[in-house]
């Protein structure tokens, strides 16, 4: 399998949001940037599919590794290939200095599956979603001047996956709540992991679903024309977040036994409907 092909289907498969929201972007910028989805998502699985502290860190230490390379002119794996081939040489620097902190993020799950309370869960939100979102935002035209924007804009991307994949997380032995948001509404990590679902938990969740949505919908109204204009990506991305947190709220917060997605058919409406129309 080429690069081009590995990268492809390990950063925006088919029917995936990352794939209806890349066909937004220019077809010239394309293939970057789904190379840059493509590393979030090896960095991600490096401790999503092993339950090993030592695996998972000498896993992404080997990825550490292979970023330097990048720079440097000699990757060899797909995904690093593809993305030295695709980014201007300007940027690339850059973008391995916030790949290096997207992985430190990853790395905290290594040494912890709860977080205390909101700032602590905060430190590991903007390093997996607002550096790599700051990273997409770089690689626009004049994109420079999006960079906290779209950090921003990430960190609510990263808050509306919580909401989306509690369940999927909780089989994995992690749990994003913060613990004394899970106190302040008596829910504990018994109850998510058991899949108990009750009032308590239902407040509790339209809670974390109105931090994310306030969050996304923050983003756009402080996004200026020309920035929404530069980043159809990202703009492609909230629109589909804001549609999934509509789908969570609809189906009462049932997201402990399964996933709430949506269908590829809506995703790519919503993605075309946002970016073409601003809605």
């Amino acid at each position: 399998m080429n690069p081009d092909q590995y990268t492809q289907e390990k950063g925006a498969p088919l029917g995936s949001s990352a794939y209806y929201a890349l066909l937004r972007a220019r077809a010239s910028q394309r293939r970057g940037l789904t190379a840059l989805f493509a590393l979030r998502r090896e960095l991600e699985e490096t401790v999503e599919q092993t339950s090993d502290t030592a695996v998972g860190s000498a896993k992404l230490a080997w990825w550490q590794r292979e970023l330097r390379t990048i720079d440097a002119g000699q990757p060899t794996h797909p995904v690093a290939i593809e993305l030295r081939s695709q980014l201007d040489t300007a940027n690339i620097g850059s973008t391995v200095e916030a790949f290096f902190e997207i992985a430190d993020g990853f790395a905290m799950d290594l040494s912890q599956a709860r977080y205390l309370d909101l700032p602590g869960l905060q430190q590991y939100v903007r390093k997996v979603g607002g550096a790599f979102s700051a990273v997409l935002a770089q690689q626009a035209k004049d994109g420079d001047g999006d960079k906290e924007w779209a950090f921003n804009a990430g960190v609510a991307l990263m808050f509306a996956e919580i909401v989306r994949d509690i369940g999927d997380d909780a089989r994995r032995g992690r749990i994003y709540i913060p613990i004394s948001e899970m106190q302040q509404f008596n829910v504990t990590a018994a109850d998510i992991i058991n899949r108990r679902y009750s009032d308590n938990f239902t407040a509790m969740m339209k809670f974390q679903l109105e931090r994310a949505r306030t969050g996304l919908r923050d983003a756009l109204s402080s996004a200026s024309r020309a920035t929404l204009k530069r980043q159809p990506v990202l703009r492609a991305q909230i629109a589909i977040a804001l549609a999934l947190l509509d789908e969570v709220e609809g189906e009462q917060y049932q997201v402990l036994h399964q996933r709430i997605a949506l269908t590829p058919v809506r995703k790519l409406w919503v993605a075309f409907r946002a970016t073409r129309f601003g809605i």
